[in-house]
């Protein structure tokens, strides 16, 4: 068993700025001994989300700017930049987002040298309506889960027969594979990876080719009770001596609603579709009554981590209100995946 040490709340809500309704689902780097933190802030006046930055030296916030650094600034982003995950490659910093237009959800993402000035790039999500997905879907080569179907049909009839598919939880390994850039994303209900050589190839042609055999590129669907609706991205993926550390999201249908856990998952090296241990538990759950009441009940969303003195910290969003922290020593918790080889 894992023991996990509770780190408590990190960060609040401002009084009066552009996160004076709510702070969330944190993307976090270490360099030269302080970790920088990029967070979803919420107004309370529209409900709208940018992306703050704050400094934490010891878990306690040293920095905070008081205005965003990733703002909207054009009609795909117009109601909102949301769930920011920073990943460092080849002397770059990639900082990914979901961007919000009203009605459809896709990913963008922004690079920076020096953690202070970012350079937006758009979007990378394919501009296919969930309408042609289902097509794709039907003419894959290998079968692909009923329940993708499932939530493609859910999703048309509550946004529209016009609606993009949705793309959330984005975010690339921090190492090439296979001399590729491996990018995970979700489509409903599990968590997928494509590969590519350049930004640039992510063409919807492209997409659509890939989404036809998209069974083939899975890297998690949902097994056990505690992600009986879906699973989702979370934090980007650690290498370590036994494979890529995945903590991951997992959604619950419950008596009491949705229940959002904390997973984790030790993936190939070489091959992040190959699963070699993955918890049969929650890593961690609602249990605090930050992470029970807030703007959404019973949600824990990591989104960051920090690796420090043979010590994991994680960093979540509590119940989309705040952000909090949990760690554990990392050796526990690879022992404990180990233990777990036939859970997938």
């Amino acid at each position: 068993m894992v023991k996990i040490k509770n780190e408590g709340i990190i960060l609040e809500h401002s009084e009066d700025g552009f996160d004076n309704r709510a702070v969330l689902n944190p993307a976090c780097v270490q360099k030269d001994g302080i970790i920088h933190m990029f967070y979803r802030g919420v107004k309370k006046s529209d409900m709208f989300s940018a992306i703050g930055y704050c400094q934490l030296e010891n878990n306690k916030v040293v920095k905070r700017m008081d205005k965003p650094v990733i703002f909207p600034e054009y009609g795909y982003e117009k109601q909102g930049i949301e769930d920011p995950r920073i990943v460092f490659l080849d002397d770059t910093y990639y900082l990914f987002f979901t961007v919000y237009d009203g009605k459809n959800a896709l990913i963008a993402y922004a690079t920076s040298a020096d953690l202070v000035n970012f350079t937006k790039h758009g979007v990378i999500s394919p501009r296919i309506t969930y309408a042609e997905a289902g097509s794709l879907f039907n003419s894959s080569k290998l079968k692909i889960r009923e329940k993708y179907f499932m939530f493609e049909s859910y999703i048309r009839h509550r946004q529209g027969e016009n609606i993009l598919l949705w793309e959330k939880d984005a975010f690339i390994f921090p190492k090439k594979i296979n001399n590729k850039f491996a990018l995970v994303h979700r489509i409903l209900p599990g968590i997928q990876v494509i590969y590519f050589d350049d930004f640039k190839d992510l063409t919807d042609d492209y997409w659509r080719c890939y989404l036809k055999d998209l069974s083939e590129y899975v890297i998690l669907d949902s097994v056990s009770r505690f992600e009986s609706r879906n699973v989702g991205g979370g934090c980007p993926p650690i290498e370590t001596k036994d494979g890529w550390l995945l903590i991951y999201h997992a959604v619950e249908d419950s008596r009491v609603g949705r229940v959002y856990h904390a997973g984790a998952a030790l993936l190939d090296i070489n091959d992040p579709t190959k699963i070699i241990a993955r918890l049969k538990r929650p890593l961690f759950s609602p249990s605090q009554k930050w992470e029970k009441q807030g703007d959404v009940n019973n949600v824990v969303f990591p989104t960051g981590t920090v690796l420090k003195d043979g010590r994991l910290y994680i960093y979540y969003g509590a119940a989309d209100k705040r952000i909090a922290a949990k760690s554990m020593d990392m050796e526990e918790l690879l022992t404990e995946l180990k233990k777990n080889k036939d859970n997938f």
